[in-house]
């Protein structure tokens, strides 16, 4: 299980939480699940941890939730002083395979 913070150009900040943070980032990226995450283009992996199962994910996607912004911002630059996209080559495969997404 895992707890991660996306971010959009404007710093915007979504905290959620998945079992399977490759595919949970990929929804995001390709914006390809309605709502806040699609509709303020938070696409950015600035944050993530693993928890030991789904009820410390639960608590602690809570309590990051609940943290002030500024918690949140100090949270991210202890990890990521950058704010790198964490998963930005993940899925470079995936592109150059697909051949229809090369240029020629």
């Amino acid at each position: 299980m895992f707890v991660y913070i996306l971010a959009g150009r404007t710093r915007r900040l979504y905290v959620g939480g998945t079992n399977d943070l490759v595919r949970r980032v990929h929804e995001h990226k390709n914006h390809s699940i309605p709502g806040f995450t699609r509709r303020y283009n938070l696409d950015r992996l600035v944050y993530c941890e693993a928890c030991a199962g789904p009820t410390q994910a639960i608590s602690r996607e809570k309590q990051i939730k609940d943290y002030a912004r500024v918690k949140k911002l100090a949270l991210i630059s202890t990890m990521n002083p950058q704010w790198n996209d964490l998963a930005e080559n993940w899925f470079m495969d995936v592109l150059m395979s697909d051949s229809s997404l090369r240029s020629e």
